[in-house]
């Protein structure tokens, strides 16, 4: 965090990105650093209600105060029309200046076609990438994973009693 690097977590969905966002959160907060958490969908919301009310700036200056921004599920949700230029100018106004984790399922070579416009992703991503970690998880969701567990030990528990 002291040279405002970046850690993007691209996988699907299950796969641990979110509880990693937020154990390096925790991290920064245990370390004294301000820290939010956020969705990329919330993030579109706030930033959307703010230009509606006027309050675009009061808007961007909150996005830029804390050490640490957490940016979770970029690509689950369709943004509105704004909510990738809105995105852009959070992570741009953060640029060099503080740390983002940003988590998605969407590939970076799939940006542009995810926000809809290939300027404002390439512009997002050569941002976000310039000191960045970037973090691929691949593999089974952990919840579908507990689901099989528990229901083969069931399986063999009744099978057991059967027996």
């Amino acid at each position: 965090m002291d040279d405002a690097s970046n850690v993007l977590f691209v996988g699907p969905p299950g796969a641990g990105k979110t509880m990693l966002s937020v154990a390096l959160g925790r991290a920064a907060v245990d370390a004294g650093h301000r820290v939010y958490f956020t969705t990329a969908a919330e993030l579109a919301a706030k930033c959307h209600k703010a230009a509606l009310e006027d309050r675009w700036k009061t808007c961007m200056r909150f996005f830029a105060g804390p050490r640490l921004l957490i940016i979770d599920e970029l690509g689950y949700l369709p943004l509105p029309e704004d909510g990738a230029s809105a995105l852009f100018q959070v992570i741009n106004q953060r640029y060099l200046k503080s740390s983002t984790i940003l988590s998605t399922n969407v590939g970076i070579a799939d940006w542009a076609s995810a926000f809809g416009d290939a300027t404002v992703a390439a512009a997002m991503l050569d941002r976000l990438l310039h000191r960045a970690a970037v973090v691929g998880i691949d593999g089974p969701s952990y919840r579908l994973r507990h689901h099989q567990n528990r229901a083969d030990s069931l399986r063999q528990g009744t099978n057991a009693r059967v027996s």
